[in-house]
């Protein structure tokens, strides 16, 4: 029997199967987990793939509302995930661990006291309004390359201590060299960080 549940959120205009390389290391490292990757509930922008929320006139100011705007939807996603795979009643053996849009989407989760987890948040940033209201023991691994062109490393740097402030548990990686992808060296890190999260044995 499976004993967590940790749940892949893929970035704008693209779907649950992209990711699912990840899933594939991380199957191995973490056997006792399940791990899903639903698509997005939103058509993208770019007429291609999925999005949990528009990137159409984004901007630093609305970019925030369109976060909570989006919050809807993003837990129905979640719940028809978690209760599909029988954890509905174990919220505190379910992981997120989002790339890019999906990664903000999970710092959300956390950082606004919805979903009482772990997250591994990859090439991602905090959008969410103050003031932050984690749940206590809610941990979070960031993880940015430091050449990321998307969204930039200070992204992360600033999320960390933003969480920090709140107080969730925080760990922060910065990759030098790395654009905005997911290194072998990031999802080993991610693999380990959930590993002592969900209190399960990851195997390299």
């Amino acid at each position: 029997m499976r004993d967590s549940l940790i749940i892949l959120l893929h970035g704008v205009g693209s779907n649950g199967g992209d990711l699912m390389h990840l899933g594939d290391i991380w199957r191995e490292m973490l056997p006792g987990a399940v791990l899903a990757a639903p698509d997005a509930p939103f058509a993208s922008d770019a007429g291609r793939g999925h999005q949990w929320f528009s990137v159409a006139g984004v901007t630093a100011q609305n970019r925030g509302g369109r976060v909570v705007a989006a919050r809807p939807a993003f837990d129905a996603t979640l719940r028809d995930v978690i209760d599909g795979h029988g954890f509905s009643q174990a919220p505190g053996r379910v992981a997120l661990a989002g790339f890019s849009q999906g990664g903000i989407m999970a710092l959300d989760a956390l950082a606004s006291g919805r979903w009482p987890l772990a997250v591994v948040a990859l090439s991602a940033r905090l959008a969410t309004p103050e003031p932050l209201a984690p749940a206590a023991g809610s941990a979070v691994l960031l993880v940015h390359g430091e050449d990321d062109r998307i969204i930039p490393a200070r992204e992360s740097q600033a999320a960390a201590e933003r969480l920090e402030r709140a107080g969730v548990d925080t760990e922060l990686f910065i990759e030098p060299g790395l654009d905005h992808t997911i290194s072998p060296e990031g999802a080993m890190k991610a693999a380990d960080f959930l590993a002592r999260r969900l209190g399960t044995q990851a195997h390299a």
